[in-house]
């Protein structure tokens, strides 16, 4: 067994879990996890070692990115690909990823969770690593789904934004056939996303980690999502609470005003409090409510 065959059973072994349940209404489903790239991930280079598990649940040091697979016993052929955040720095998969993929597969969806290559972690392709990830994360999901969505938080957002929003850019060399497969997504949700990077946003760990602090108006503008909407991208479902102070109210009326101007349906629901990170919103709290509008959103829109 090489050295890249004893990671790979490594990884799988932490992360499959088999038949589980679901809190919300206790349906089964069926459990697994897969490697994105059949070899080396595109560039190489990256980190050695186990995959790092903070108490709170956000993973680094992520040797092979992955799709853990909830798929539920009744499955509505409806893929959802979700991706936490964590400023490219980590991914909240204890609080972001696993609650919205739980909450998603007991109402039938599968769901597809990404643990995505961090930027800062070695590799050698830099700041496309998460979206060369992202990319070959939606062709996957695409050979299995009838239809396709993304849920994306925080910098998981920014990056299910511009993965959604740049369906012909060529983050990576063709590795194989199913690279040839062109990106389609139905829907996009993006909850307390980090839109823009252009000033006076540049305070956050996303435009640390991707462009740098002395990142030149061209680099900000590339990597800003709003800059890739047209009126042929997916319809948007966008939630942000008033007061919060990282991924700033101004995001979210960036992005929603840029789907309007394209005439792109959006819905935005906006929370006075909640602040960053609230994920499917505590209870007894007004954020509480977007899950629910979500559902909808999804079913019916």
């Amino acid at each position: 067994m090489n050295r890249r065959q004893f990671l790979m059973a490594s990884v799988t072994a932490g992360l499959l879990a088999g038949t589980v349940k679901s809190a919300a209404s206790k349906p089964a489903y069926q459990e697994k996890t897969m490697a994105l790239w059949s070899d080396i991930p595109p560039g190489g280079g990256g980190p050695r070692g186990k995959l790092f598990i903070s108490p709170k649940g956000n993973v680094s040091n992520i040797v092979i990115p992955t799709l853990t697979i909830l798929t539920p016993s009744q499955p509505n052929g409806h893929g959802v690909l979700v991706a936490g955040g964590g400023g490219y720095r980590n991914i909240a998969i204890g609080l972001e990823s696993r609650p919205a993929a739980e909450w998603l597969v007991a109402r039938g969806y599968t769901v597809y969770i990404l643990t995505y290559r961090l930027p800062g972690e070695g590799w050698k392709d830099g700041n496309l690593v998460s979206l060369q990830d992202a990319q070959r994360a939606l062709r996957i999901v695409q050979q299995y789904e009838k239809k396709v969505s993304v849920l994306g938080f925080s910098a998981g957002g920014h990056l299910m934004g511009m993965a959604v929003l740049r369906p012909h850019f060529e983050s990576y060399p063709l590795q194989d056939t199913l690279d040839q497969t062109p990106i389609i997504v139905d829907k996009a949700a993006l909850i307390y996303p980090i839109i823009t990077l252009e000033k006076p946003y540049t305070h956050t760990s996303t435009h640390n980690v991707l462009v740098g602090k002395n990142a030149s108006n061209e680099e900000d503008i590339a990597w800003s999502v709003q800059t890739y909407v047209t009126p042929d991208s997916p319809p948007f479902f966008l939630v942000q609470a008033d007061n919060d102070p990282i991924a700033k109210l101004q995001n979210i009326l960036i992005m929603e005003q840029t789907c309007q101007e394209n005439h792109l349906p959006v819905t935005l629901y906006r929370y006075p409090i909640g602040g960053h990170g609230f994920a499917l919103g505590k209870p007894n709290t007004p954020a509480a409510a977007w899950p629910g509008h979500y559902e909808e959103w999804l079913k019916n829109s």
